[in-house]
């Protein structure tokens, strides 16, 4: 009998994985409705409560814990969501509102082509991306639902947030007040702060991944450049790395107006922009957590003055500008920044060693006033007016693109199904907590 070929066991290894963490989740599944039984159980003979009511509410239970089951088992797909507009759209997929034909709620749904992710080697990133947000269930990170998959996309059901992102609100309003710059560069501190809790270091952080609820508290967002502290390093820099000799290109033209125009387009486009990332990780000996304040102190400083402080015309002269930031950063005499504005963007824009972290952060003199334990729960400095929960006037206009091609299998032998472990479903008690 001949050995089986490298594509069948390939293909017999991606099952066995499958399997494995399908049966693993169903197991945790069940250890956990054990565990809510017997914490029940507890609490009924705690209370000291009567057999009678003892035997409804574990009735009422197990109801819950069947449907629970049967949701579950049920294999989701696009045709579960009605469409109804395309608010984003990149090199990999768009983000489109959605409204679910099961529970009626609207949603945003991330769609991206399996074949352009294999193709363009970003399968780490948006498992990267996935998990961060099926790991992460706090306040400041946009929820996500659930994920599935089908031949031909990827899907993630996220929560739709009406307010826009903070890049809108900087296009519209060219500089922020005080109060303003104030309020979402704090906000953002704390949700940076709750990622880094999760072991993780958000990598992408700019004003169009800083997105805006419908109270108009802030949430971040595109986690598909996200590192585990411990985990391997994402190549998605090499087109930068090592290049930070040579000329500057100097800006031509008012440079507030052209950067608007300029970072929307790369914000669709596979370049990005390195306007954002500290100088260490253009470096190869490695980087931690502080990347993201340097990161921050960057959107501080385009709150205040209508554009980040290395911008250049083009992507190389502002990695070299970032690279040389200590002659590069200057600020403009006719912003006149406040004292403890520039002097909390030098404590966020320096070498990472004397950079300050979320404690310096929050005890800063610029921070005065801010209740940064209740500061989601106050009303926020601009509060989104909404027409109803399809509202889509603070996004991007898109037209409806066709429908993709049908999946190609690439090299003939790739599995249709080959993002193993991919699904993921929040449960429903949670779900219905943030609706």
């Amino acid at each position: 009998m001949p050995a089986p070929s490298a594509a069948a066991r390939a293909k017999a290894e991606l099952m066995r994985a499958y399997i494995d963490q399908h049966m693993a989740q169903w197991f945790q599944f069940i250890d956990d409705r054990l565990k809510r039984r017997a914490q029940l159980e507890a609490t009924m003979e705690e209370m000291n409560i009567l057999e009678a009511a003892r035997r409804q509410m574990l009735a009422k239970l197990d109801k819950e814990e069947a449907e629970e089951a049967k949701r579950r088992r049920k294999k989701r797909t696009i045709d579960d969501y009605a469409p109804i507009a395309v608010v984003g759209r990149g090199a990999f997929g768009e983000v489109r509102v959605m409204r679910s034909k099961d529970d009626n709620q609207v949603y945003a749904v991330k769609v991206m082509r399996k074949a352009d992710m294999l193709k363009k080697n970003q399968v780490s990133h948006i498992r990267a991306e996935r998990d961060v947000l099926a790991l992460a269930d706090n306040p400041w990170v946009v929820r996500l639902f659930s994920s599935f998959q089908d031949d031909v996309n990827l899907y993630l059901v996220m929560e739709y947030l009406q307010g826009g992102d903070l890049m809108m609100i900087l296009i519209n309003d060219d500089i922020l007040t005080m109060e303003q710059a104030r309020f979402y560069v704090a906000e953002t501190a704390l949700a940076i702060d709750s990622v880094h809790k999760l072991n993780y270091v958000h990598r992408d952080l700019k004003p169009d991944n800083i997105l805006l609820d419908k109270t108009g508290h802030v949430k971040l967002s595109d986690f598909g450049l996200c590192k585990a502290f411990a985990g391997p390093d994402l190549p998605y820099l090499e087109q930068y790395r090592g290049k930070a000799d040579g000329p500057v290109t100097n800006v031509k033209g008012d440079k507030k107006d052209t950067w608007k125009a300029r970072n929307r387009k790369l914000a669709y486009s596979t370049v990005g922009t390195p306007d954002y990332i500290a100088p260490e990780v253009f470096a190869q000996t490695g980087y931690g957590q502080e990347c993201d304040w340097w990161s921050l102190g960057v959107i501080l400083y385009e709150c205040l003055v209508g554009y980040p402080p290395f911008y250049a015309d083009d992507p190389m002269s502002t990695c070299r500008k970032i690279v040389s930031w200590k002659k590069s950063l200057v600020f403009p005499k006719e912003v006149n920044l406040p004292r403890d504005a520039q002097d909390m963007i030098e404590k966020l824009i320096c070498d990472v060693n004397d950079r300050s972290g979320f404690p310096e952060i929050q005890a800063h003199p610029f921070f005065k006033g801010i209740d940064w334990l209740r500061i989601r729960e106050q009303k926020a400095v601009s509060v989104p007016k909404l027409k109803g929960d399809e509202d889509t006037s603070h996004f991007d206009k898109f037209e409806d693109a066709p429908p993709p091609e049908p999946y190609d299998d690439l090299d003939g032998d790739a599995p249709k199904n080959d993002f193993i472990g991919y699904t993921f479903n929040r449960p429903e008690k949670s779900q219905k907590r943030a609706n």
